[in-house]
């Protein structure tokens, strides 16, 4: 069964091109001009992946992502201006998990959906008892799920994705091309200022001191690396 895709633009010229480009890439494809119109879409049709327009009318896209948010973990893949800087910010923040800028490839974005949907259906097929332990933070893998001293955090795909990768490879320093090309994908290593701020959010959640990190660990020059020697946590 294919993966259905649902595309909220207003702009039709770009819904248009779109839109046919997905179909033909073997996507079912279900549109919505408005943030309100998307916002019943995602509701009524629940598709596996949204493509979400930032500047919409009657609904905004940062508001559309965040009621998004906190009613399901479907990806997100935003559409920003170049100018729109602070927007994509705060749209990874309120939980997207990748941003495309206009104008943009076809072939790019369509390379990023499929990027998306495999990491969470990798995630989403991941072992009934696939959970993975250190110190205070136990992230179940099948589940999507972390808490931390036994409360619950939620996680964003891109961050859930970095921790699991992290505390998967305990004590070892994954490159920042490493991290990137896994958790990003495609011309992942032109962006180095996203793993950084990805990095920092995840230890404002994870961490109980983010400036005195307990366990996500900058390897200067290299990369970063989970710490589960208790030599190296701070007193």
């Amino acid at each position: 069964m294919p993966d259905t895709i649902l595309l909220i633009e207003d702009e039709e010229p770009i819904l248009e091109s779109v839109s046919y480009s997905l179909r033909n890439e073997g996507f079912e494809v279900i549109t919505a001009v408005d943030g309100l119109a998307g916002l019943a879409a995602a509701r009524n049709d629940r598709p596996d992946l949204i493509i979400l327009d930032l500047m919409l009318p009657k609904l905004g896209g940062l508001d559309l992502c965040r009621l998004l948010r906190k009613e399901s973990s479907v990806p997100v893949i935003i559409l920003t201006a170049k100018t729109e800087e602070v927007d994509r910010v705060v749209g990874l923040e309120l939980g997207a998990d990748d941003y495309v800028t206009k104008p943009f490839s076809t072939r790019e974005l369509i390379a990023r959906i499929r990027a998306v949907l495999r990491r969470a259906d990798n995630t989403a097929k991941a072992p009934e008892d696939a959970k993975l332990e250190a110190g205070d933070i136990s992230l179940d893998v099948a589940r999507r799920r972390v808490t931390v001293g036994g409360k619950p955090v939620h996680l964003p795909l891109k961050q859930f994705e970095l921790l699991r990768i992290l505390m998967s490879h305990p004590e070892r320093v994954l490159t920042r091309d490493h991290l990137l090309r896994n958790v990003w994908g495609l011309n992942a290593t032109s962006d180095t200022g996203t793993l950084d701020v990805h990095i920092r959010w995840l230890r404002e959640k994870v961490e109980q001191d983010p400036s005195r990190p307990r366990y996500i660990k900058t390897v200067r020059g290299v990369g970063y690396k989970f710490a589960t020697d208790e030599d190296e946590w701070p007193v």
